[in-house]
């Protein structure tokens, strides 16, 4: 099987309602030996991710780095670092993803670089060299202390002091990843000049890290406190964290980013079939962010959030974003996910004391394959792995470090992919790998998934099968049904072809009398659920799904 969802779509619009296929290359598969996975490793599990049946891969980051965050602090935009392997071999993943039908898209993290590239090296020698506004520098207050009050995510106050320019450098994570100032011209210029070295070899789209942290305030205007709003869906930080107490208008989701993102899609739009999607950090201003970046396209072409990211999985929860997302955002595009590589796995976030594990894993996809929009789904998933649970002498993530132990960080996250369930490190690697591989998971390998007829693996091929062969599920009208129930109703509709879907997200049985205003024809044999129907009324046990066709 391969990626052939995109047989079911033109060429250029391949990415609505595509399902995207999320790697994190430290931890998917060694094939040094070194401990940590690499691009070679990826490519040759490729056959594993085009099984499943999406439609792309997004790679987090590879790029020379000296790894203080993982990655995400690049010191070379445009080479691999030799952890991960060469050019070559990333040239090689990607003929190899194509030949698969599978496309390739790739992390752009450019609101901030590496303290060790050499632009931030340059700058930082003086105020009056040729780089010297590449980054955001600011004089102290009178007194000495930081230019404003704004904060990092990382921890601490969003400024470091610089004993050779004698001012401060803004950084919204770690104090080695300085922010870029995008208010400097020739700073756009030279990140699109990355993006382009790219899309000449061929990658398909890109993922582009902390969208709205692009700009800053000119100003530098303090930020005032959060007044906590009803109906806010999301937060950027944990409640531990102090970044979550301020709103955020001044050091981020600036005006100016429009104009900018403006220039990203021109320069995508000057090759075939390519596509982005922005991560969307804005606490409860995400949605209307969503809107402005993805509407007319001329900019994103889609984005994603943390609201269903969230801990919340019901009905009420669902609705609210849904909801949001087509009055907020109707003239743009959504990605939805429940997991990646920043938040705790959503079979332990949604999973209830008394819970089955799996039964949560298989119905979660089912829910947001339904949704109108498109995927994102995080490696392990399609396993039902749950979070792994590490010591803190293993953790590498300097979140969670400087945060610990009232918050753990990500690397409960980002353990190594399981392939083999006897095999060491579960197939992963011969040596130790970079973080633990949980026993638990060891039992949830590939191997001892694949063709089990009720596995979750297995539930993920149906599921995907199923939403490839009705389109309706994949780009068509999205409808709620107003129900006086805690379940989540709606219709998916496209030329002949309607169904009604009702999803009991409760622990508890709830029977459902289908509208007089709904003719059901006929029950569809959803992959792993078929709840008792009568041609008027339906039977759910909890976490339970019916589809028909009306």
């Amino acid at each position: 099987m391969s990626g052939a969802g995109l047989a079911s779509r033109s060429s250029a619009d391949w990415w609505r309602g595509s399902v995207i296929y999320q790697v994190y290359p430290r931890s998917y598969q060694d094939s040094t030996g070194d401990g940590s996975g690499d691009l070679r490793g990826i490519t040759q599990r490729l056959g594993h991710i085009a099984s499943l049946g999406v439609d792309a891969i997004w790679l987090s980051p590879f790029f020379k780095s000296p790894m203080a965050d993982m990655g995400y602090d690049v010191s070379d935009y445009c080479d691999v670092d030799p952890m991960f392997g060469t050019l070559a071999d990333f040239d090689a993943l990607v003929g190899e993803a194509h030949r698969l039908g599978l496309k390739v898209m790739i992390d752009q993290v450019i609101s901030h670089t590496s303290d060790q590239h050499p632009w931030f090296k340059e700058s930082r020698t003086s105020r009056d060299n040729a780089k010297a506004d590449w980054y955001v520098w600011a004089d102290p207050k009178p007194d000495g202390t930081a230019p404003n009050n704004w904060l990092s995510i990382f921890g601490g106050p969003a400024w470091e002091w610089d004993g050779v320019r004698r001012q401060y450098y803004m950084h919204n994570f770690l104090t080695s990843q300085p922010d870029l100032n995008f208010h400097n011209p020739d700073v756009q210029d030279a990140l699109l000049g990355t993006v382009k070295f790219w899309l000449e070899r061929g990658v398909d789209g890109f993922r582009l890290d902390t969208v709205n942290f692009y700009f800053h305030d000119r100003l530098l205007r303090d930020n005032p406190p959060l007044v906590k709003m009803e109906g806010a869906t999301s937060a950027d930080a944990p409640e531990t964290n102090p970044y979550s107490f301020q709103n955020h208008l001044h050091d981020k989701t600036q005006p100016e980013n429009i104009a900018f993102l403006q220039r990203f899609r021109a320069l995508l739009d000057q090759y075939e079939d390519r596509t982005s999607v922005g991560e969307v950090g804005d606490g409860y201003r995400s949605l209307s962010t969503v809107a402005a970046y993805t509407s007319g396209n001329d900019k994103l072409h889609m984005c994603y959030t943390f609201d269903l990211l969230s801990p919340e999985f019901s009905a009420t929860h669902i609705r609210k974003c849904v909801v949001a997302v087509e009055t907020q955002a109707s003239d743009g595009w959504i990605c939805w996910a429940f997991s990646n590589h920043d938040v705790m796995r959503h079979v332990s976030r949604f999973t209830q004391i008394g819970d089955d594990p799996i039964r949560i894993a298989k119905i979660a996809l089912t829910v947001i394959a339904s949704l109108r929009g498109s995927l994102c789904l995080y490696q392990g998933e399609e396993l039902g792995l749950p979070e792994a649970d590490l010591a803190f002498e293993d953790l590498r993530d300097p979140y969670g470090i400087r945060f610990w132990p009232a918050f753990k960080g990500r690397d409960g996250a980002r353990t190594p992919m399981v392939w083999q369930s006897h095999a060491p490190n579960a197939g992963f690697s011969v040596s130790k790998p970079w973080l633990p591989v949980p026993d638990m998971h060891k039992a949830m390998a590939v191997d001892s998934e694949d063709g089990v007829p009720e596995s979750v693996l297995t539930h993920y091929r149906r599921t995907l099968a199923f939403r490839r062969d009705h389109g309706a599920m994949t780009v068509g009208e999205f409808a709620l049904l107003q129900v006086n129930q805690d379940l989540l109703a709606f219709t998916r509709k496209k030329g002949n072809e309607a169904l009604l879907f009702v999803f009991n997200l409760t622990r508890e049985p709830q029977d459902f009398i289908i509208p007089s205003t709904v003719t059901v024809s006929e029950q569809v044999a959803l992959p792993g659920f078929k709840p008792a129907f009568d041609g008027k009324s339906i039977a759910l046990e909890g976490m339970d799904v019916f589809c028909g066709k009306i």
